[in-house]
C-alpha cells in the first residue's frame, strides 16, 4: 500500500503561482511513477503531469505545458507540482496518483490516489 496526501492548495489570483505537494508513505515510493490529475466541478478527472520513478522523464498535458512543472524528491518521499501563470480554468481539485506503469496518463493506470487539494483561481 502507498498512502498519498496532497497539500498546498488555496485561493490565488489569476497570474499567480502555487506549489502543490504530495507526501507518500508505505511501500517504496521511488518504485512508482507519479502523476497529477485534476477535476473541475461537473467535469471528468483529467491528466495534468507525470514524472517517472527516477525523475528523468516528465510529461505534461498541453493545457499546462510551459506553466506547470512536476518534480520529485525520493529522499523525502514527495512529488511536487509548481504551477505558474495560473488561470481561472485551472480551478479544480488536484490529485496525485502513483502508478507502476509509465506512459498511460489515465486515471485507470493509477494504483493509488490521494484525497486531493482544492485550487481556486480568481479572475
Amino acid at each position: 500500500q502507498v498512502q498519498l496526501v496532497e497539500s498546498g492548495g488555496g485561493l490565488v489570483q489569476a497570474g499567480g503561482s502555487l506549489r502543490l505537494s504530495c507526501a507518500a508513505s508505505g511501500r517504496t515510493f521511488s518504485g512508482y511513477d507519479m502523476d497529477w490529475f485534476r477535476q473541475a466541478p461537473g467535469k471528468d478527472r483529467e491528466f495534468v503531469a507525470a514524472i517517472s520513478w527516477s525523475g528523468s522523464r516528465t510529461y505534461y498535458a498541453n493545457s499546462v505545458k510551459g506553466r506547470f512543472t512536476i518534480f520529485r524528491d525520493n529522499s523525502k518521499n514527495a512529488v511536487y507540482l509548481q504551477m505558474n501563470s495560473l488561470k481561472p480554468e485551472d480551478t479544480a481539485v488536484y490529485y496525485c496518483g502513483a502508478s507502476s506503469r509509465w506512459g498511460l496518463y489515465t486515471s485507470d493506470a493509477m494504483d493509488y490516489w490521494g484525497k486531493g487539494t482544492l485550487v481556486t483561481i480568481s479572475s
